[in-house]
């Protein structure tokens, strides 16, 4: 358990869902873990639950929307441990009913791409001078969304705001692969977490369940297993890739729920 050994990982919107199961992980692959969101109290409540079971978290606030208080973010962790070696990119606003193109106004067009897309880029570009500072460099792990992967009915601006996220992956790796920078991005399906499980109905969940190729929807840690590869070194000849963690949603022709109803393999 120790293939993050020594390493320092912040994990943004790591107080609530995927980035609690992505920090949980780590810690216990021995990175030492950053907490870090808005919520106080909930980031010192990770914090405990990892030091509890022997690992090592500090909480440091940020709003991925104030700029500053990204900067504040990496100035004091590199104050506190010497180096950053991991960048995962969480904190997102997920909007994933924002509205079609003629319901949106352009103040929620902006506030999704100020917290999922200009948030991830600007945690990028703060963290790349302490990575060029490593013997090793660094990795970026995007939080992505298979929103991004084809249109859909709704869920516009997050859409677009995540599509944006996968070309910032592409081109951060391309840029600066030879700095010994690696950025890839994972794209979670359906992930059903302690704080949205009351909120999806069951009918979301069965949609998806019908559609996907295992026998469950997803959780944080699916994520994080995932996340902990991909910032390992192990995964040090991987990047510029965008992974779909998704029970294999992405992955066939979009009549598979339809035909498994009638009991039937072609039409």
């Amino acid at each position: 358990m120790d293939r993050l050994k020594d390493k320092v990982a912040i994990v943004t919107g790591s107080t609530s869902g995927i980035g609690i199961g992505i920090a949980k992980l780590f810690a216990a692959e021995g990175a030492k873990v950053v907490i870090c969101g808005r919520r106080q109290e909930k980031g010192q409540a990770v914090v405990d639950a990892i030091v509890k079971e022997g690992g090592e978290a500090w909480y440091h606030f940020m709003d991925i929307t104030d700029l500053s208080s990204i900067d504040k973010l990496f100035a004091d962790t590199a104050e506190k441990y010497g180096k950053i070696d991991i960048l995962i990119n969480n904190a997102a606003n997920v909007a994933l009913k924002d509205g079609r193109i003629d319901e949106l106004t352009v103040e929620m067009w902006d506030g999704i791409f100020q917290s999922d897309l200009r948030g991830t880029f600007y945690a990028t570009k703060c963290v790349l001078p302490y990575f060029e500072k490593n013997e090793n460099g660094g990795s970026i792990v995007n939080i992505g969304s298979m929103a991004s992967c084809s249109g859909d009915i709704s869920s516009t601006a997050y859409a677009c705001a995540k599509a944006g996220v996968d070309m910032l992956t592409e081109s951060t790796a391309l840029q600066y692969g030879k700095k010994n920078v690696r950025c890839n991005c994972v794209r979670p399906g359906l992930i059903v977490t302690p704080e949205n499980d009351a909120h999806v109905p069951q009918i979301v969940k069965d949609i998806f369940t019908s559609n996907i190729m295992v026998n469950r929807y997803g959780c944080p840690e699916d994520i994080g297993h995932m996340c902990v590869y991909l910032a390992s070194d192990e995964a040090a000849y991987v990047t510029g890739q965008i992974i779909n963690v998704d029970g294999g949603l992405n992955s066939h022709v979009p009549t598979v729920a339809q035909f498994r109803q009638m009991n039937s393999r072609t039409w």
